[in-house]
């Protein structure tokens, strides 16, 4: 029962370019025609979750120069509205619970935002695993039929590209029910869903994000520009893909105008114009600031994989990014390792298994370990035992939103309990052996449905072969007779790794590698 009615929050001005050129000429008139009414940002709409515990910036838009209060929680604040039209208060920090009024008023009217929570709020973003809906994940009848939940919130950021940051988004909060979570990200609500159970206070999930996206439209230009690496590699490349991309677009509109008069059809599709780089931080990241979150969950990396050397320094500085934008510390960044996948389907797993072979999807996997390794709060749900062999999309939705939250329990919440699985710590080489040893065992080690699998191990020649592995107490021996003297292990690298490693709390070990040999993927120097 989706049934947030309330202020139809309307999209207002970029501070950099016109919305006009950006979401259509009518839209923007509309917006323009309504400046002098009280009009708060649309993160403040009927049902709204707030972020306990930090103070709270409320804003919106007025006529300039009038005075506006704003009331919550028999606390009354007020401002003037600048010149271009913006006001703003900061409430302190609140604890959780509600409902709640808030009350906006400039003199001449008033405006009661009701049934107000103070909560958790999360930010869930990435492509098109992220924004997988409900109707599409394994089995969701029931889950979607049990889904009305009066202290669980969603919002879903409309997919817009900007060439400059704008400030507002043309959304509201609807009630989790049925309707509002049939179509809202299947990750995002099993992960809200359990989060709400574990801490009981309210939860807001604010959703953003879109299919096929690359990590480097969701971060400011000027930081990019200021990375030599990514200004090079990046960037400057951009305009020659644009231009390329509008002759391509041309040819084929003149082409396919041509076919049309002597009756034929176009058979060649329309050519697909490339990511501008930050134009959904522009458009979907930076309308949400500087709205108090409790952290943020990231399912992205696909379209990145080609690139996964450059993605270890381009992930963090995302994470980075955001932190600095949000400007509330090291807020916990949580994301989801690639699922598994085979990008030739044809193949049954005999031939995947057949032979070691490089995976440019592992390599994207170690970047994705990495930003756990190099900044604070930063954790990865492994979900190796939750891929389709045959689907980049995987629909075993609902255990990556259970992982995610355990992991916010810990990362956010610093509860004390099992929230990863094994993780690679160090190797160790004695008479031909290999033994592993891990962090998060969390009771040992254990082999799911039989002999460990998917360790490979090679010797000075570097010519990987499959391994034979054995638990032994809170450690993986790891060794193969052709291999009289090993120097390097690898564990689930592979496009689609076929592994078995858990520890007792029944989360999945994470692939990984001991060796530093050359990535496939490598940046070349210029």
């Amino acid at each position: 029962m989706a049934c947030a009615a309330g202020v139809t929050p309307i999209a207002f001005r970029s501070t950099a370019a016109p919305l006009s050129a950006i979401l259509g000429l009518a839209w923007f008139a509309s917006a323009q025609s309504s400046l002098a009414e009280l009009r708060p940002h649309a993160l403040f709409s009927h049902g709204a979750v707030l972020q306990q515990g930090k103070a709270l910036p409320i804003w919106g838009w007025a006529d300039p120069g009038s005075t506006i209060t704003v009331s919550f929680r028999g606390r009354t604040l007020s401002a003037t509205t600048s010149p271009a039209g913006k006001w703003s208060v900061s409430l302190p920090s609140q604890k959780p619970g509600g409902p709640d009024e808030l009350v906006l008023g400039d003199g001449s009217q008033t405006l009661t935002l009701t049934n107000i929570l103070v909560g958790e709020v999360w930010v869930c973003s990435g492509q098109s695993n992220m924004e997988w809906p409900m109707t599409r994940s394994e089995s969701p009848q029931v889950a979607i039929e049990t889904s009305a939940h009066d202290r669980i919130r969603l919002f879903t950021v409309p997919k817009l590209k900007a060439a400059e940051p704008i400030d507002e988004v043309r959304a509201q909060w609807e009630l989790c029910g049925p309707e509002s979570v049939a179509r809202f990200s299947a990750v995002a609500y099993y992960f809200g869903r359990d989060l709400q159970a574990a801490r009981g206070v309210p939860v807001g999930l604010v959703h953003t994000s879109w299919g096929g996206s690359p990590a480097e439209v969701w971060i400011r230009e000027e930081v990019m520009a200021a990375n030599p690496e990514f200004k090079r590699d990046i960037l400057d490349p951009y305009p020659e893909r644009k231009r390329a991309f509008d002759k391509a677009l041309a040819d084929w509109e003149r082409e396919t105008a041509e076919l049309r008069a002597q009756g034929k059809e176009q058979t060649r599709g329309r050519p697909w114009a490339d990511w501008r780089p930050a134009e959904l931080f522009n458009g979907m990241i930076h309308p949400l600031l500087p709205y108090p979150i409790a952290g943020a969950i990231w399912y992205q990396g696909e379209s990145n994989a080609g690139r996964a050397d450059q993605y270890a320094r381009l992930f963090p500085t995302l994470i980075q990014n955001w932190r600095a934008e949000w400007n509330q510390g090291d807020f916990p960044f949580l994301a989801v390792q690639l699922a598994p996948w085979d990008k030739n389907r044809k193949r049954s797993l005999s031939e995947i298994t057949a032979q070691p072979g490089e995976s440019d999807w592992a390599e994207l996997r170690e970047s994705q370990w990495i930003a756990t390794r190099v900044l604070p709060k930063v954790g990865m749900a492994v979900i190796t035992d939750v891929g389709d062999k045959d689907d980049i999309h995987p629909v075993k939705k609902e255990p990556v939103g259970a992982r995610l939250a355990l992991l916010a329990r810990c990362v956010a919440y610093r509860e004390r309990i099992p929230c990863s699985g094994p993780m690679f710590k160090s190797m160790s080489v004695s008479r031909g052996r290999a033994t592993i040893s891990f962090d998060h065992t969390h009771g040992g080690l254990i082999a799911r449905g039989g002999p460990l699998s998917g360790f490979q191990i090679c010797g000075t020649n570097r010519e990987w072969v499959w391994a034979d592995a054995e638990i032994r107490g809170r450690r993986v021996v790891v060794s193969n007779p052709s291999v009289p003297e090993p120097i390097a292990v690898r564990y689930g690298w592979a496009d689609f790794p076929v592994v078995n490693l858990f520890n007792k709390a029944g989360l999945p070990a994470s692939p990984f590698r001991t060796d530093n040999f050359p990535l496939t993927t490598a940046v070349k120097a210029p």
